[in-house]
């Protein structure tokens, strides 16, 4: 009984151990593909150009908003661009948010998977002596 009990373990630890693997993989595609998708800006910039969009758009908006509530105007381009841009910039840093935590959690579950693997090898060594 404590052989199966150490034997899932180890199985346990080697399927952690993949899929932190797999989560690393996985993280530097998605985050390669955000800064294809954001391209000519760069993953460094992303923070000080999407802090520059929600300035403009604030000032813009406490322009805009009463009169368009009011029924009294439309929305201006200048306006929905700026909208649309930090929109897409917001969802961008989003998914660089997400794949850094994909990363992290892949780290964890190597950390994890190895972990079980060295306590279930343990068991093991230990029932056979």
């Amino acid at each position: 009984m404590r052989t199966w009990i150490a034997l899932i373990i180890i199985a346990m630890g080697a399927v952690s151990l993949v899929f932190g693997i797999i989560f690393i993989v996985q993280a530097g595609s998605a985050r390669q593909q955000v800064a294809d998708d954001i391209a000519p800006l760069t993953l460094d910039q992303l923070d000080a150009k999407y802090d520059e969009v929600v300035t403009k758009y604030n000032a813009m908006r406490t322009v805009e908003e009463p009169k368009i509530q009011a029924g009294q105007a439309a929305p201006s381009t200048t306006y929905n661009y700026l909208t649309i841009q930090k929109t897409g910039l917001g969802l961008a840093r989003t998914n660089v948010g997400l794949t850094d935590f994909t990363r992290t959690t892949g780290i964890i579950d190597i950390i994890l998977g190895m972990g079980l693997l060295f306590g279930g090898a343990l068991h093991v060594q230990r029932k056979a002596t």
